[in-house]
């Protein structure tokens, strides 16, 4: 691993019990993050809430932080990140939430300490943007969504 950079992170009050986001294998590309919840949350069908980490980050200049969706419980109980990926800025320093959603036919229970979603940490490239009066023209041109066929 050449590209490790540092990432402080802070608990907020009352999350001393909650673990630090971790890779959970050697070549884990998100670290995951908990959920700090006083009690239960039940999330029942259709329903989205956000769910605090009770972590706060500070990020390099020039990165920003991504939270995915954890693949188990999408694929389990069809839990996932409503915005995602979520964007974490650089400059941003509150605690960390998760918008999560419960596309499943059950209702979900989500306990504290329990892995919510992934946090990934990723480089960010910066664009010069301009304003011009002609773009060139390619094949594509301006076809859109599903213009290539089911």
């Amino acid at each position: 691993m050449d590209d490790i950079i540092k990432v402080a992170i802070c608990k907020v009050d009352g999350a001393e019990d909650i673990p630090l986001p971790q890779y959970m294998t050697s070549c884990s590309a998100g670290m995951d993050l908990a959920a700090n919840v006083l009690k239960p949350v039940c999330l029942k069908s259709g329903e989205f809430k956000i769910i605090p980490c009770g972590i706060k980050i500070e990020l390099p200049s020039g990165y920003e932080a991504q939270v995915r969706p954890r693949s188990g419980l999408a694929a389990k109980y069809g839990i996932t990140v409503l915005n995602s990926p979520g964007t974490i800025d650089a400059d941003y320093r509150g605690e960390i939430k998760v918008i999560l959603i419960n596309h499943g036919k059950e209702e979900f229970v989500i306990k504290r300490g329990d892995r919510i979603a992934q946090l990934v940490i990723s480089k960010v490239v910066y664009a010069k943007v301009f304003q011009s009066y002609d773009l060139f023209e390619t094949k594509r041109g301006e076809g859109g969504f599903g213009h290539t066929g089911v």
